[in-house]
């Protein structure tokens, strides 16, 4: 067991909960407690995990982190962040309605011939609606064509948080993504847009095909006060590993936690109350561990919910 310090910063705020209160008349564990209480947990974590059947989970696909995939070198605004979290899309370009041919996911243990959606059928998941008008601003032109070398740029108006992306080419591809079996090599349709200067990877991979994350097994009784558990993992590099954890908007000595058992890594972390008054918010705090070993395959958990963690783009 090890600790590793949390950045000062809270990345993301939502309306979700109260802070607990720790009971006035015993105070705050002592962090030996706390870290004592965490390990617990995850023994039971990680002992009603093994109980689980998930033929898929082993055999099949059943990815880990959202099916849409930025590569890093994109260039993102203020604007067109508000845009890709939106799911703010327009095409100027034909989109195949026809479905491909059956596609091949490899996995480090093996591969899987699995059917795929078109690439109208993956647009359509891409794209969540449109952005509310512009005020006070005369309609804008579609953007000039791209140049055509990785460098080329687009001339035109610039992105305004009324502009949606837009989708100047879309072909197929590969994309690479965390699974259940680890990073797996998937089929995708790689959307071109110019706004950012990348092509987008939208997984093609049929729902028919794709298998379920299962419900957490969750040990009997309740988790010990202070504890924290982890919402979603954010990175992987090497043997960094970081999440967020949910933790009140008033909580202090944000502590993370990490356990490696066999082939599972289970996350969380401590806080200590407040004991005042809060408002009602839930603060999803990143923080940073060191595993002994790259995570490779193995399955990362939450020690106090037991739900495997997904992989997620927080922009």
């Amino acid at each position: 067991m090890r600790r590793s310090s949390a950045p000062l910063g809270l990345a993301m705020m939502v309306t979700l909960a109260a802070c607990a209160q720790s009971d006035p008349s015993t105070g705050s564990a002592p962090p030996e407690s706390r870290e004592d209480a965490f390990q617990q947990r995850a023994t039971e974590v990680a002992t009603a995990w093994q109980t689980q059947s998930a033929p898929d989970w082993r055999g099949g696909y059943v990815p880990l982190q959202d099916p849409t995939v930025v590569p890093a070198g994109a260039r993102f605004g203020d604007d067109t962040k508000q845009a890709f979290a939106a799911g703010w899309y327009r095409e100027r370009v034909a989109l195949p309605a026809a479905v491909p041919a059956d596609g091949t996911i490899t996995f480090p243990d093996g591969t899987l011939t699995v059917p795929l959606v078109s690439a109208a059928d993956a647009y359509r998941q891409l794209d969540q609606g449109d952005p509310p008008p512009c005020p006070d601003q005369p309609a804008q032109p579609p953007p000039a064509p791209a140049g055509t070398g990785p460098d080329g740029s687009v001339s035109g108006p610039a992105t305004t948080a009324c502009t949606p992306l837009t989708v100047t080419r879309v072909e197929p591809g590969t994309t690479t993504i965390r699974t259940s079996r680890g990073e797996a090599t998937v089929p995708a349709w790689l959307f071109t847009v110019d706004e950012i200067g990348a092509r987008i990877a939208r997984v093609a991979v049929a729902p028919s095909a794709t298998g379920a994350v299962p419900e957490p097994a969750v040990p009997a009784g309740t988790p010990a006060e202070g504890l924290v558990g982890a919402q979603d993992m954010v990175g992987v590099d090497g043997l960094g590993l970081t999440y967020r954890l949910g933790v009140g908007a008033c909580d202090k000595e944000i502590t993370p936690l990490v356990r490696e058992q066999g082939d599972l890594v289970l996350v969380g972390g401590t806080a200590v109350r407040s004991d005042g008054m809060c408002t009602e918010q839930l603060l999803l705090q990143p923080v940073t561990v060191t595993l002994e070993a790259p995570l490779a395959a193995r399955t990362v958990l939450d020690a106090v919910s037991g739900r495997p963690l997904i992989l997620t783009t927080a922009r």
